[in-house]
């Protein structure tokens, strides 16, 4: 029997298969997913689904699909996609929608993002811990679902030309310079939509060459993980820009709603500096708007946001904070750490494709290479996220307040010291784990290395 308290997270469903969950519990959650819809002023006679290239993804999808139906309410079955892509199909159709992916995991995992009409997110606080709860009373009751048989329609549509076609006009690449582009995919969803988005799959070619690897769609992943934020796992995107001459690189999760960068040295160009360079372009046609960033992303993002005229606004770390955000302050766009980028053009939800089309705009308008446009906006020194061990996790942050009184402190989310020669540090605590997570930003090296190792000394003493 699956435990659903076990799988169902903060923001989505993730666990292993079929340890975890099984297309029993994927049927039961399916269910509970119209029921509540069914019971909402969120209501529609139909759900989109979407599935990434996982081993397990189309029979859990299937199962999901068939307990929606049950509930009297119709399936649209895109197949193959990118969470992005999913989210295009549930704002250009209105629908409330479902992506089976684990995202960056390993491959005995898989999970669902569910969201609203509109690519609305569906967290704890807004529904999923009420579907969670309905699908578990089903599945204690010996039933996935209560009502027999699939009664509402299952319709097949393929979308992904659409997709790639919106995100064209979104970011118009036709006039460019030629550049030269590796392509990791690592065996996930960029496999299938960067051919269609910046290829000639289904769209006139645009004035790029693109180098891929592993395009092959392979859930178990026999290169690397698809988890780009590990440096290990850009080694091979660097190494073949450097050997092909290429004028960068880009590297996707599984699902491709990431995207990281590297320049024509094969150097990781950090997701700060593509938020700042991103929400310049944005400001550009919308002078005067809102920002978002959360609140270990680099002081450079704020300061260049004001610099053009942008409202930059904080946020906790998150992608419900930040979609919230979004969605309160009716922001232009929105940058992660973690490479997650939200635009307000594509119904506030985040797209790695889209952050990936401006800068390749940015960097085709003009001829420079990348390293020296990326430098613009990286003005700070950055550790990178560092996790400890801690047993009380209070004590330590307290004891680390204490350490430095001339800090200014601010507690959005852990405790975040700021000093006055521009140096900051970020402590928080894992939800999940016994863990804080130290990032720190200095003007210099020296400076940013004096800073942690003073922090993890007491961290971990």
């Amino acid at each position: 029997m699956s435990e659903l308290s076990q799988i169902v997270k903060a923001y989505d469903v993730r666990g292993t298969v079929p340890q975890q969950w099984d297309e029993r519990a994927a049927e039961a959650l399916g269910a509970a997913f119209a029921q509540l819809l069914n019971g909402s002023a969120e209501r529609r006679d139909t759900v989109v689904v979407a599935y990434d290239m996982r081993q397990t993804s189309p029979g859990l999808a299937a199962a999901f699909a068939a307990g929606v139906r049950a509930e009297g309410v119709g399936v649209i079955d895109v197949g193959l996609g990118s969470t992005d892509l999913l989210y295009y199909a549930s704002g250009i159709l209105d629908l409330p929608g479902a992506m089976f992916t684990a995202s960056h995991n390993p491959a005995r995992y898989n999970g669902i993002k569910m969201c609203y009409p509109g690519a609305r997110p569906i967290g704890q606080d807004t529904g999923l811990a009420e579907i969670r709860d309905r699908a578990q009373a089903l599945l204690d009751k010996g039933e996935p679902h209560p009502a027999g048989e699939p009664v509402a329609p299952i319709e097949r549509r393929d979308l992904l030309a659409d997709y790639a076609a919106h995100l064209r006009n979104l970011v118009d690449l036709r006039g460019i310079r030629p550049l030269k582009v590796v392509v990791d995919a690592g065996n996930g969803m960029g496999g299938h939509t960067v051919p269609s988005v910046l290829g000639d799959a289904v769209l006139p070619a645009l004035p790029l060459t693109i180098v891929p690897l592993y395009f092959e769609l392979d859930g178990s992943f026999p290169n690397h993980e698809a988890n780009p934020l590990d440096p290990a796992n850009l080694v091979d995107l660097q190494h073949a820009v450097r050997e092909h001459g290429a004028d960068l690189g880009l590297a996707f999760d599984g699902d491709a709603d990431r995207c990281f960068v590297v320049d024509e040295r094969g150097e990781p160009v950090s997701p700060s500096a593509i938020t700042a360079l991103v929400a310049v372009r944005e400001l550009a046609k919308h002078p005067g708007s809102t920002v978002i960033h959360n609140l270990i992303t680099s002081s450079a993002v704020p300061e260049i946001v004001r610099e053009h005229g942008g409202e930059p606004v904080c946020t906790r770390v998150g992608h419900s904070f930040i979609k919230a955000e979004m969605a309160r302050t009716g922001a232009v766009f929105g940058g992660e750490h973690s490479a997650h980028y939200y635009f307000r053009d594509f119904w506030f939800a985040d797209t790695g494709m889209l952050a990936a089309m401006h800068l390749l705009a940015a960097l085709g308008g003009q001829d420079r290479p990348l390293s020296e446009l990326a430098s613009a906006y990286e003005r700070y020194v950055a550790s990178g996220e560092i996790n400890s061990t801690v047993a009380d996790q209070a004590a330590k942050i307290a004891e680390v307040r204490a350490a430095y009184p001339e800090a200014t402190a601010d507690e959005l989310d852990g405790l975040t010291l700021r000093f006055a020669d521009g140096a900051w540090l970020n402590l928080r605590p894992s939800n999940t784990e016994p863990l804080l997570r130290l990032n720190v930003e200095a003007p210099s090296r020296e400076r940013m290395i004096s800073l942690r190792d003073d922090v993890l000394g007491l961290v971990r003493r």
